[in-house]
């Protein structure tokens, strides 16, 4: 149970990141002076925060929907669900 007035912060994992994303994160990192999760959070902030960002998500998923034509489902958050659902059943 969370004490009154405390302020409730998600969490979040990322799997299957590339070695040379990892690498690249970590480097930024360091050369703003702050942790890997840090970084992590302040792309994200910035990605999601911005004015802007509703057009580049969109465009992001218009890339997305392009590149997983392949798979045969009707969206790519199909495609996402599905392979979270069986990453679950391994788990």
């Amino acid at each position: 149970m969370m004490a009154k007035g405390a302020i409730h912060m998600a969490t979040i994992n990322v799997r299957n990141l590339p070695d040379e994303v990892h690498l690249a994160l970590r480097v930024r990192a360091a050369s703003a002076g702050r942790s890997m999760e840090a970084e992590a959070r302040a792309i994200l902030s910035t990605a999601c925060l911005d004015p802007a960002a509703p057009l580049a998500a969109t465009a992001l998923q218009e890339w997305v929907a392009e590149s997983c034509t392949d798979y045969g489902t009707s969206t790519a958050a199909d495609d996402l669900i599905a392979e979270r659902r069986r990453e679950a059943k391994r788990e």
